[in-house]
């Protein structure tokens, strides 16, 4: 059967950097920093005290206050990006069949707030177990699905994706393979994560993964700068409404841009740490690649990456080269996580949102907190330091890699009819 032509047709966002699309792209293009002091928790015992939250989050301004009680953050932060991306796309029941518009949806680690809290409300009792009957619907990580299914009434296929902080972009590549194996005319899709809590930072804390530059929270990740020291944590939502193209032009929707391809492989090396020489990064943009029918040389800008950690982004460098060769060194690469954080299982949608606008509009992100180049990374590529950059972008290739060795690629490239 001849596969569908996918294309994007909508977007929404909450981040660190802004509760809209617009206010996203236009901090991330100004370099702005979406880092500081943790507001969500005391963390002043805690070796990281900083991270990129959503500031001032009130999930009433959004939702009817009973059912906000009944949803974790990171569930909240779904529906507030899924809303504004329906309503960008301009999806009602009355221009799509809603048995054939469906919700794939993907986190990391889905409603650990809630589980702190419950757990802690067991144990400072005397061990009667008084439970809040809502803690396993708002933990469970296929809920923020459903609930965006329920909100809108979507019918078609329905589920979650976990492969810790490639989860959205695995999301995403399900959702383009269903549509365009003819399985639905419209998902959902995307990834949410809210995690910045005691047990989110005390756990990553303890595994040396995070950066404890607490004297100077805005230049804390520093993605390819010699003095890295981990990652930074941050939360939010991407969601993209992915379309058959015949489907969204018969019902008159904007395209934004067309998904080429994506790919998927394992590492199998280690639970947390990269393949020092890059094999699993290297056979994912290839794999994507070839899903894509593409060569190197039409990629034009790579979202990395990029975490801002001593093995991660050495490792990730060697890859690109071993792709991509001497066109490597007329590509843009840049790694926004310098500005929203490490959003893990959300951090793929939303690096996918800023590889469609950077398409759309021709300009490349920067990677921002660039002070110390790096003797061990190639001096030639161009990264993006500390300012956008204008240049005609064809297409982009987005990067996410998970703890568990779990590595997705995916293309998006500019519609041509």
């Amino acid at each position: 059967m001849a596969l569908k032509r996918v294309v994007v047709t909508g977007l929404g966002a909450i981040t660190a950097l802004g509760k809209t699309v617009d206010e996203y792209w236009q901090n991330l293009t100004d370099g702005v920093s979406g880092c500081a002091m943790i507001q969500q928790f005391d963390a002043s015992k805690f070796k990281t005290k900083f991270a990129c939250e959503v500031k001032d989050f009130d999930p009433t301004t959004y939702l009817d206050r009973k059912e906000a009680r009944k949803m974790d953050r990171f569930t909240q932060f779904a529906i507030v990006a899924a809303d504004e991306a329906v309503k960008d796309a301009g999806l009602t029941p009355e221009n799509a069949n809603v048995d054939r518009v469906g919700v794939i949806f993907g986190s990391g680690i889905g409603g650990i707030i809630t589980f702190q809290e419950e757990v802690l409300n067991f144990g400072s009792g005397d061990g009667t177990p008084r439970f809040n009957p809502f803690f396993i619907p708002k933990m469970i990580l296929d809920i923020a699905a459903g609930q965006i299914s329920m909100r809108h009434g979507f019918r078609g296929p329905n589920f979650a994706v976990v492969s810790a902080c490639a989860s959205s972009t695995n999301a995403i590549i399900d959702a383009f393979d269903n549509i365009r194996l003819n399985k639905a005319d419209v998902i959902v899709t995307g990834g949410s994560e809210a995690v910045i809590c005691a047990a989110g930072v005390g756990g990553f804390n303890a595994m040396k993964a995070m950066s404890e530059r607490n004297d100077n929270p805005l230049t804390a990740s520093r993605p390819f700068d010699k003095d890295r020291d981990g990652f930074v944590m941050g939360e939010g939502a991407g969601i993209l409404i992915l379309e058959s193209l015949e489907h969204a032009l018969a019902r008159g929707a904007k395209i934004y841009c067309e998904i080429a391809g994506g790919g998927a492989t394992a590492d199998a090396y280690h639970i947390t740490a990269p393949h020092p020489d890059g094999l699993g990064a290297r056979n994912v943009m290839n794999a994507a690649l070839a899903d894509a029918e593409m060569v190197p040389t039409d990629i034009d800008y790579i979202n990395v990456h990029g975490t801002s950690t001593p093995l991660g982004d050495v490792a990730e460098t060697k890859a690109i080269l071993s792709v991509f060769g001497e066109h490597a060194y007329k590509l843009n690469i840049s790694s926004t996580k310098s500005m929203t954080g490490h959003c893990l299982g959300a951090a793929g949608a939303l690096e996918a949102l800023a590889c469609i606008l950077a398409v759309t509009k021709d300009i490349v992100p920067p990677t921002i907190n660039h002070f110390t180049d790096d003797p061990d990374l190639d001096p030639k590529l161009n990264f993006t330091f500390n300012k956008a950059q204008h240049r005609t972008v064809n297409a982009a290739l987005s990067n996410t890699f998970g703890f568990g060795g779990h590595n997705a690629s995916m293309i998006i490239k500019k519609y041509k009819a």
